[in-house]
């Protein structure tokens, strides 16, 4: 089995299905070659790859087989036995298969596995490279009679792929906590080693850059004041990472002045613009030479590419370079720190049901450091009561804690990066607490009462930047609503009510506000929806979301059309809840704080040591927002997880 993600070949299709990109890699082509000979069985015989035409050929089949470029992900009434739907597996919506078709005497072929990223008008396919027995087992569950992944079963999909490093090397997984921070919806994101490089080759085509941008504070104070994170993990200071070192040829400006309020980034700016061959060309002979992804980070290449090396570029001869560090940092040298926790809650205000709450944080840094130094200091804030999971960036070596305190060492990499991620509890309690009231009193009339408490407990300097209740009614629509709360202003969209309680710091920095609203809700006349039948469910699916990945693709979201099939084929429950699902309505709290952390985590700037010793400003901060901060209605049904009594 391959030990790592090799890529046979991969293609870029328009929305028109035309092949407008493909690049294939004989070395590993060659290894797949040999795998074939090596396994003499007539159903895995080699097959050149095919040209463009037929492979746009065979991926327009699929499109017309599967309903969109998708596909559908489950088995319908309208699949085909040998299609990917026949599998019955949502991952058959990322992770497709095509069959050539090299003419009346030769047989079809199958082609798999290929990863499927679509990015604007863009699809990227990228063949991998897996052992023959692995083919052989996917085209016999494409064949199967059987339905889904049956327990006991020989075969199923998701055995299959756990068994394939460059499809599984790297999976995330989102959580999104919604009632009681356990009761919830995943959803994957398909981030494998496979997916990054087409996720990298999107991002390229359509100018869009995959280094976290970086906000210039202001005002400047001590060079800089990391207070806010951007993108994927955000973080904000002064200034841009410093080019890496030049050649003596081409100097580098490595500390340069930026205004205050404007966005940095490490990588470079391309904007909209059409496709430049040459460009991806150029990234895929530098990321990946010989079809073997090396460094695919795309503002690391383009740094290296336009600076060049010297011969100050080498590492110290008892250090070996890392490979999360590809070239040296020279500038001036500096430590970020900033710590960003999301509060979950899910709050019932009921005897017989706890409220619950649960903060997910990490700890993002930022190290422009000369040379390969390494960075020193004691987390704080460990306490097992509060923290209950860590995880560390491969950088950090970390011996077993115990306490309060967990001593780290790592040797950072360029750029912003995510150090550690954990899960604790609320060390004061729940920042806004309080009730949510509803109950319809006509069809088309509701009336409600919010009773809420912010800040109780807290002490400056923690503050809240602002504060906003929704409520949404998804299946009503708002005429008007009646009510004047005790503080903030209300303002309602089609459907939703949004009360603004707090939008200036200084109104909660240091003390308690108690908050009440309450009022009257208006909604348009009532009309049942039909209910669809069987037979024409997912004929009609592909239609109402054709237009929902691409403009001129007809696209399939499962998980929106699953959720929208509940809607329609559940009945209003009563005159008391005829707008919400199964009687569950509730509302939602946004908020940022700035100032200490709820769980307790902090880092000192004062402890952090680096080695070799160099004088480096160290510089902290911390920030809080909501996540999914739930209030749901007392006097409705609520859903809610049962635990076991100790």
């Amino acid at each position: 089995m391959p030990s790592g993600c090799s890529i046979r070949a991969l293609w870029i299709l328009n929305n028109q299905d035309y092949v407008i990109f493909s690049r294939k890699f004989p070395v590993v082509e060659k290894r797949w070659r040999v795998a074939c000979a090596k396994e003499n069985d007539d159903n895995v015989k080699y097959a050149p790859l095919p040209n463009e035409s037929e492979l746009a050929a065979a991926f327009t089949d699929r499109k017309k087989r599967e309903g969109s470029v998708r596909g559908y992900g489950l088995r319908t009434s309208q699949s085909i036995k040998g299609s990917d739907s026949w599998v019955d597996d949502p991952v058959t919506r990322h992770v497709i298969s095509v069959y050539i078709n090299k003419g009346e005497k030769e047989d079809t072929k199958l082609l798999w596995p290929l990863a499927l990223h679509i990015k604007g008008p863009y699809s990227i396919l990228v063949l991998l490279l897996v052992e023959p027995h692995h083919l052989k087992s996917y085209s016999r569950m494409c064949n199967r009679s059987d339905c889904g992944s049956a327990i006991g079963a020989d075969e199923n999909l998701s055995s299959l792929l756990l068994d394939l490093p460059s499809i599984t090397g790297v999976i995330l997984f989102r959580v999104e906590a919604f009632w009681n921070c356990s009761n919830s919806s995943p959803s994957c994101i398909c981030k494998t080693r496979a997916f990054i490089v087409a996720h990298t080759i999107g991002d390229i085509l359509v100018g869009e850059t995959m280094e976290p941008e970086v906000l210039v504070a202001a005002p400047p104070s001590v060079g800089g004041l990391l207070d806010s994170l951007t993108g994927s993990i955000g973080i904000t200071g002064i200034s841009a990472r410093a080019k890496p070192i030049a050649a003596p040829v081409a100097a580098s400006n490595s500390s340069g002045t930026a205004l205050s309020g404007t966005v940095m980034s490490d990588a470079p700016k391309m904007g909209s613009r059409p496709l430049d061959k040459d460009v991806i060309r150029s990234f895929i002979s530098s990321a990946m030479p010989f079809g073997t992804p090396l460094d695919i980070s795309y503002s690391n290449i383009t740094a290296i590419k336009t600076t060049g090396f010297s011969s100050a570029d080498m590492p110290p001869a008892e250090r070996k370079q890392p490979a999360w560090k590809p070239y040296l940092y020279r500038g001036k040298q500096r430590i970020l720190f900033t710590i960003h926790e999301t509060v979950h809650a899910a709050m019932y205000d009921r005897d017989e049901i706890p409220d619950s709450i649960l903060i997910s944080g990490q700890v993002n840094c930022r190290a422009e450091l000369e040379g390969l130094p390494d960075v020193s200091f004691p987390l704080t804030g460990l306490d097992s009561a509060r923290v209950e999971s860590l995880s560390f960036h491969p950088c950090a070596q970390v011996p077993e804690h115990g306490g309060d305190k967990q001593a780290v060492t790592f040797s950072p990499p360029l750029g912003n990066f995510v150090l550690i991620h954990y899960q604790a509890s609320c060390s004061v309690g729940p920042p806004i607490k309080g009730f949510y009231q509803l109950s319809m009193v006509s069809e088309n009339e509701g009336a409600f009462l919010f009773r809420l408490s912010l800040m109780e407990g807290y002490k400056a300097p923690l503050a809240i930047e602002f504060c906003t209740v929704t409520m949404p009614f998804p299946r009503r629509r708002v005429v008007s609503f009646e009510g004047t709360p005790s503080t903030g202003t209300v303002t309602h969209t089609d459907h939703s009510v949004d009360w603004k309680i707090i939008t200036n710091t200084r109104s909660v920095s240091g003390k308690s506000i108690e908050a009440t609203f309450p009022g009257t809700v208006r909604f348009a006349p009532w009309q049942p929806q039909r209910l669809p039948s069987s037979g024409s469910a997912f004929g009609s699916m592909a239609d109402e979301d054709s237009d929902l990945e691409t403009e001129s693709s007809s696209m399939v979201n499962v998980e929106d059309y699953i959720m929208e099939k509940m809607s329609r084929d559940l009945q209003a429950v009563d005159l008391e809840e005829p707008f919400c699902w199964q009687a569950y309505n509730y509302a939602k709290v946004s908020f940022k704080m700035i100032g200490p952390t709820l769980s307790g985590m902090h880092v000192d700037p004062k402890s952090v040591s680096v080695f070799p010793t160099v004088k480096a400003p160290v510089e902290f901060s911390s920030q809080v927002t909501s996540g999914d901060y739930i209030l749901w209605n007392t006097l409705g049904k609520c859903p809610v997880t049962a635990t076991p009594k100790a």
